[in-house]
């Protein structure tokens, strides 16, 4: 995450997308400092996957640029994935390998060396305590064992960029905290981390700033306390979102 130059980690200019005649999202238009943590909130429908799948390339754009840290996902792909890691709702892994064959197999698809993957795999280990069952066929993993072994495989090559849709979903207590503590750090060393979640309390205490899209449009976007303001009364990011999306908007 060296990164020295003043680009944004995610920069998003006039993004349009539709599906036929639905429009899916609306001309949107958002920049994603480095070192932010930044919560992207919404009903279902609203556009957030949509919006996700088109930061990480897996949607293109009707029209519009999306890029990370400086590179056009539309014309210089690889250059803008190298930076970045993308986590999924749903992880997906490949059930027939061990948890460790993925990750040795994910460290080789960025680049690492011997040496980088393993140092970096030990501690991914011991803080998301995944060792128990590391070396078991992943077909035999509940969703928050899979969650845990991909989020270790999306932070083993340090990526610039962490996308992630609902991070939370799926894990225990404890492993949640230890979450929370990994994207703190990602964001104290200059990293990005950009996550759509329904868990508003989640949000709330870790977002540095939390964007809302609502009918394929971002209808609002600050800090939680200029949230408040827009708001007609300084309550909770719930009661916010609620009125937010289902007042004057809905």
């Amino acid at each position: 995450m060296n990164e020295t130059d003043q680009t944004q980690a995610i920069e998003l200019s006039q993004v349009y997308k539709s599906y036929g005649s639905k429009v899916a999202v609306e001309n949107l238009t958002l920049s994603i400092p480095r070192g932010e943590l930044f919560a992207f909130l919404g009903p279902n429908g609203a556009g957030k996957t949509t919006t996700i799948k088109m930061i990480v390339g897996l949607l293109r754009p009707t029209r519009g640029v999306v890029e990370v840290c400086g590179h056009q996902i539309a014309l210089n792909g690889l250059a803008a994935k190298a930076k970045l890691a993308y986590v999924p709702d749903q992880p997906f892994i490949y059930e027939k390998l061990t948890g460790r064959e993925f990750l040795y197999f994910v460290a080789e698809m960025y680049g690492l060396s011997v040496k980088a993957r393993d140092a970096r795999l030990e501690r991914l280990v011991v803080e998301l305590d995944i060792g128990e069952f590391l070396d078991q066929l992943t077909e035999s993993y509940s969703h928050g064992m899979k969650q845990r072994v991909v989020l270790a495989g999306a932070l083993l090559h340090d990526p610039a960029v962490l996308v992630i849709d609902e991070p939370m979903v799926g894990l225990d207590p404890r492993t949640i905290r230890v979450v929370r503590n990994l994207f703190s750090e990602l964001t104290q060393n200059g990293g990005t981390v950009f996550m759509s979640t329904h868990i508003l309390d989640i949000a709330e205490a870790l977002a540095d700033r939390i964007g809302i899209i609502h009918r394929a449009e971002l209808i609002a976007i600050g800090t939680l306390d200029q949230l408040k303001q827009k708001a007609k009364r300084e309550h909770s990011l719930e009661d916010i979102f609620l009125e937010l999306t289902e007042g004057e908007h809905a």
